[in-house]
């Protein structure tokens, strides 16, 4: 079940099927059941899984497998899947019964042919789904709706309801409660704008470089948007988001059907110009861009690549991260657009690890972003009245004086097939009461999630998280920490019995 709504809420397919079983005096001995999952893909279906290797290893102590209908089996994009499962089931003697369809599943010749239709059909449903999903949020870009996303520096992302009055500013990790809502992008306060402005001159009409400027204003102790120290990929970035110009672009990567996420080219990226305000003048944006964009194209593949070579000599090893860095060197997107992707562009300088070293890098990013975090949480919980101090000692935060709290930050790693999936590793031997395990996003550069685990429950040193995951995991998932913040709260009791 992806959605809790109408015929399809577990609920109601539970309750047909007891009903189906009553009448023909089927007992149930076990119930399998998928909460809120895709079915589009077996990744994420626990139960499902367990319901396989439960008939493989003959550890399934039952004759037949009711199921609502056949898309509740599954929407899987290649029928033959479907049909895989199934097949796996009739092979160890357990008989698959569709409770809500209008055909015995007896392996009959007509029963084969609604099958397949019925596989056919539930898969195209959700392909039509995703043009339809997809046709919709692009509408909303068009319109100027942003859709996800760090404001930026200098921006601020103001929400408004369905008749474009503001209803307020959202800060970090705030998102909407109402469908009807939308998200603008918004100039930020004066202070920021000009800093901005600075920047965008300073490259343009001073020829300053990205690392220039990044020590200028960490000399000035100004913060960026994250309030962490600018380096040369942060000024660079800020440098090439056509949001500073007001345009709203989506698109630039992809992720449909469960399938692996990909780069897309520019001219299927969705693009509004002049969507919302920019601080930027278009010509100073423009020139900025060009500037930048030559940087590669005068130099030919053999130069790239030379330098490329160089910058791995140097460092022993490669990442996006550490292009991004050097200064006098092309963009990694630069690198990817000229050779395919930054992979073959490693391959040709020598570089082909036979594991991802990029984590070295993010490992040592993440390492400077865990101060932060842990002042936004200590932070979170004094405005809420908690008595709350950082023992460095044991690099724990005390509450209250009443429990201790860790924070482990965990790397993103995407899958080959374009999964994301995160590690966590506890010190068993000195875990605190309560363990905050921040979920970093794709990009290892924000916080996507966050888990909180008692020490009582955790009871292992290793566990592996994927985007979906069971309900004995996700009891422990929270998208902000705004509700623990609320309960470690201290309450006062005027008067005791």
């Amino acid at each position: 079940m992806s959605t809790d709504h109408q015929k399809y809420s577990t609920e109601n397919q539970a309750d047909a099927i007891r009903h189906y079983a009553a009448s023909r005096g089927i007992e149930i001995v076990r119930t399998y059941a998928d909460d809120g999952k895709s079915g589009l893909s077996i990744d994420g279906r626990a139960s499902l899984q367990r319901l396989i290797a439960d008939v493989e290893s003959g550890a399934a102590d039952f004759e037949m497998i009711l199921v609502y209908d056949v898309s509740r089996w599954g929407r899987f994009q290649d029928a033959d899947e479907s049909a895989y499962y199934e097949y796996i089931c009739r092979r160890s003697g357990i008989q698959i019964t569709y409770c809500a369809e209008q055909f015995e599943n007896d392996g009959s010749p007509m029963s084969t042919m609604f099958k397949g239709f019925k596989r056919a059909m539930a898969g195209e449903y959700s392909r039509e789904l995703s043009v339809k999903v997809f046709a919709g949020q692009g509408r909303l870009i068009e319109k100027g709706y942003r859709q996800g996303g760090p404001a930026g520096f200098g921006l601020r992302r103001t929400l408004i309801d369905e008749h474009g009055n503001t209803k307020a500013v959202l800060g970090r990790g705030e998102q909407k409660s109402l469908q009807t809502d939308r998200v603008i992008l918004t100039p930020g306060p004066p202070e920021e704008i000009g800093v901005v402005h600075e920047i965008y001159r300073a490259f343009v009409h001073d020829g300053q470089t990205e690392h220039e400027i990044a020590e200028d204003l960490n000399a000035r102790g100004i913060l960026s948007d994250l309030e962490r120290p600018w380096t040369r990929g942060t000024v660079h970035q800020l440098l090439i988001n056509e949001k500073y110009v007001g345009d709203n672009v989506w698109n630039r990567r992809s992720f449909k059907l469960k399938k692996k996420r990909v780069r897309n080219a520019p001219d299927m990226w969705i693009r509004s110009q002049g969507a919302f305000e920019g601080i930027v003048e278009r010509e100073l944006f423009e020139a900025a861009h060009s500037i930048i964009a030559a940087r590669s194209f005068r130099l030919s593949d053999e130069e790239m690549l030379e330098a490329l070579r160089g910058l791995y000599a140097s460092k022993g090893l490669l990442s996006g991260i550490i292009i991004d860095e050097c200064e006098g060197l092309p963009s990694s997107s630069a690198f990817g657009s000229r050779f395919g992707s930054l992979l073959r562009a490693y391959s040709l300088v020598g570089f082909s690890p036979e594991r991802d070293y990029r984590y070295v890098a993010i490992n040592k990013a993440l390492r400077r972003l865990h101060p932060d975090i842990v002042r936004d949480i200590l932070s979170g919980l004094q405005s809420q009245g908690s008595d709350a101090w950082q023992d460095l000692a044991s690099d724990s935060i005390c509450v209250n004086g009443e429990f201790s709290l860790a924070v482990v930050l965990v790397r993103c790693t995407p899958t080959p097939t374009g999964l994301l999936r995160w590690k966590i590793r506890f010190d068993t031997s000195h875990l605190a009461d309560i363990t905050v395990v921040v979920r970093m996003d794709m990009h290892n550069r924000a916080p996507f999630d966050y888990y909180l685990f008692p020490r009582i429950d955790v009871a292992s040193e290793r566990l592996r998280l994927a985007e979906d995951n069971d309900l004995h995991l996700d009891a422990y998932r929270f998208d902000t920490l705004d509700f623990f913040y609320d309960i470690t709260a201290p309450v006062a009791i005027p008067e005791a019995a």
